[in-house]
């Protein structure tokens, strides 16, 4: 790829430094990115190129890891990096934006260019446009978005609207790290490479699922930005249901990225409406109030101290179709939980005899569980039934592990080194789809519309450091189950839980 370009709006942000440049080094280091690419910085701060180029390595002797730092290489990649101080808002800042490209690649119509939107979602809708201003919107570019794609239905069709006045479908990355993470990807390969597993993925032999993805910190100094938001927006209505869409969708007809996302889009379509019943019983609302690992959520900066944004949410979900029929799917997430955490939790019916629970002294074995952890130590625990050692048939529970850390010298890619890497192949399939968004926000809408006229609706509070309000509970109560503890879930793991 000759002459390649990424442009980074909002280059000074937290965004790039985190995870963009560590991400781009990566794929330097593993010669991902030809000789003659570039990568060109536009935001507010008024960098020349030296001064960007002396920021971005400060931090990444802070972001690399350890074993990853290398002084030349540092010193190498960063040579290809530039910087044009831009205000994304302001259509003017677009021509001088033009130039700068012109300059770096040394052509009159640049094309072979990666724009990426690290920016506030207040943006979105405006850099297209300008950037079809100025015709930087050629038939060889691409740009990826990051979520929340919309803040709401009617915002996120205008935002497809947008896009669709100024690239083509190909050409837009709305871009979900989950799905960048390897055992997020193995969901598809364990189910459909492996002929045990897909004959029982089903109503016939699964109980219920749990999905959960919390994490141990606040919000991070980003009042302004959270409060308007909420845990259903930033983290239920794109991350978790894209993990369920993959647990629940048919295997592709051949597996290419229209295929794949064709699937996708049909768990969506799928997803039982919310009733009243629904709305008012079968999703928990939460925020953390002071705890023994923080602050209280309205103390944060940034924050109205009578706020009633969500730091938490539980809710139980149904997929209506033959495969999925009576299988409830009980999804969480939350802010200030004890460890930071991804999984899904597959549970099976128990066997249809239970013979070894009338063996004297004998304890009713529990039913199998499976578990693929996507964050952290990502691995794969499959929980079976098994005699203990001695007199009699005690059967008790025991665990089969992989965690991809067991493969010793094989490296785990960052999963944002992953999907950039596939944005400059222009392979779309690990991204999501406009079709897609809008069958998500149909489905989640009517809750914010609920909770925004019903001020009823409790909010409830929990401590920093716990596992959200105890109502959550009662969800699970419904099914005679309880809340899977990640904590004890995994015997091979790093998992770190404040509790």
């Amino acid at each position: 790829m000759n002459n390649f370009s990424m442009i980074i709006f909002g280059a000074s942000g937290d965004l790039t430094k985190r995870k963009l440049m560590p991400a781009l080094y990566s794929l330097y280091t593993n010669d991902r990115l030809e000789k003659s690419f570039s990568i060109i910085g536009a935001a507010r701060t008024p960098y020349s190129d030296d001064e960007f180029r002396a920021y971005i390595l400060e931090q990444m002797n802070e972001f690399v890891k350890p074993e990853d730092r290398d002084e030349k290489r540092f010193k190498d990649f960063v040579s290809h990096i530039y910087y044009q101080p831009t205000d994304p808002s302001k259509a003017d800042d677009y021509v001088a934006l033009k130039q700068k490209i012109q300059e770096v690649t040394s052509e009159e119509e640049p094309d072979n260019m990666l724009f990426y939107l690290a920016t506030p979602p207040s943006l979105y809708g405006v850099v297209p446009l300008h950037l079809k201003s100025v015709r930087l919107n050629t038939p060889g570019s691409r740009i990826i978005v990051e979520k929340p794609f919309g803040y709401n239905l009617e915002s996120a069709l205008e935002l497809g609207k947008v896009y669709e006045s100024v690239f083509e479908e190909r050409q837009i990355f709305r871009i979900d790290h989950f799905l960048g993470k390897e055992t997020a990807q193995n969901i598809l390969a364990f189910r459909f490479a492996n002929g045990i597993f897909e004959p029982v993925w089903n109503r016939n032999y699964i109980d219920y699922v749990e999905v959960t993805a919390v994490e141990n910190l606040g919000i991070e100094n980003r009042g302004g930005f959270y409060d308007n938001t909420g845990a259903l927006r930033d983290m239920v209505q794109n991350h978790l249901i894209q993990l369920v869409a993959l647990t629940a969708m048919e295997p592709p007809a051949v597996f290419n990225a229209d295929s794949f996302r064709n699937e996708v889009v049909k768990v969506y379509n799928s997803l039982k409406p919310l009733n009243e019943t629904d709305l008012k019983e079968h999703i928990v609302r939460g925020q953390y109030t002071a705890g023994q690992s923080g602050k209280g959520y309205r103390e944060e900066k940034g924050v109205s101290p009578k706020s009633r944004t969500e730091t938490f949410v539980a809710m139980r979900l149904s997929i209506d179709n033959w495969r999925w029929s009576g299988v409830p799917f009980y999804i969480r997430t939350g802010k200030q939980m004890p460890t930071k955490v991804t999984e899904i939790v597959i549970h099976f019916r128990e066997t249809p005899h239970q013979m070894f629970g009338n063996v004297a002294g004998g304890e009713r074995p529990q039913a199998n569980m499976l578990t693929i952890r996507i964050q952290p130590n990502e691995g794969i625990s499959l929980k079976i039934g098994m005699k203990v050692p001695g007199a009699g048939f005690e059967v008790k529970r025991v665990a089969m592990d992989f965690t991809y850390d067991q493969l010793g010298d094989i490296v785990i890619n960052d999963a944002y080194a992953r999907l950039i890497d596939d944005c400059i192949q222009g392979d779309p399939t690990l991204f999501t789809r406009n079709d897609a968004v809008e069958a998500s926000w149909r489905f989640f809408d009517p809750i914010l519309k609920y909770w925004q006229s019903h001020n009823e609706i409790p909010l409830y509070g929990y401590p920093a450091g716990t596992w959200g309000p105890q109502e959550s509970d009662k969800l699970m109560h419904e099914h005679e189950a309880e809340w899977t503890n990640p904590c004890k879930n995994l015997t091979n793991t790093d998992l770190y839980c404040e509790l």
